[in-house]
């Protein structure tokens, strides 16, 4: 910014304005309105009457309250840190045992309770394609095992799946980690 004698300037980062006695390069000499003489770089300083037109004062008390107000909000954003564990977890999990999938069991046989699993997992696999979720863990227990070995025979039927052991540390045995790949054509 130009300034020349006769100025009025505030200064940015202290509460302080004063007119403009000398400039040299890029230091400005000031007097406050307490009658001090101060030296400033260029940039440390904001003209307050730039128009002649304007009505100094009203001019000055809307910049210098701008200035002050922008300087007063800023709040350095907060950045969450993600530990490289968790950034590699998956961001869906699907619990098939049979009392999260239905109320009661008493008139469900075996057939039946195994037919709903299956339907809820492949219902929530086409969910996740669909919304381009890429990991999805598929609780489903340790049991005998006729679970594990249906979804991956569902699992088998998509070409855009791999499926393996989720992480043995949080689920155990009883889980598979599902990664489906979203550009296949």
């Amino acid at each position: 910014m130009n300034f020349k004698k006769g100025d009025t300037v505030s200064v940015l980062d202290e509460d302080m304005s004063g007119t403009v006695l000398k400039v040299d390069g890029t230091t400005v000499s000031i007097e406050t309105i307490d009658g001090f003489m101060l030296n400033f770089e260029t940039h440390e300083l904001i003209k307050i009457n730039t128009d002649p037109h304007l009505d100094s004062q009203i001019f000055r008390a809307s910049s210098l309250s701008q200035v002050i107000s922008e300087k007063e909000e800023y709040k350095p954003r907060k950045s969450v840190k993600i530990k490289p564990k968790e950034r590699f977890e998956p961001t869906m999990e699907v619990d098939l045992h049979i009392h999260n999938l239905a109320k009661s069991t008493k008139n469900m046989g075996n057939y039946d309770m195994l037919t709903l699993q299956l339907d809820t997992a492949k219902f929530k696999l086409e969910f996740a394609i669909k919304n381009r979720i890429q990991k999805v863990v598929f609780i489903h227990g340790v049991g005998e095992g006729v679970l594990k070995m249906e979804l991956e025979y569902l699992f088998n039927h998509y070409d855009n799946v791999k499926f393996y052991d989720a992480n043995y540390q949080k689920y155990g045995v009883g889980a598979t980690e599902v990664y489906i790949f979203q550009n296949v054509k």
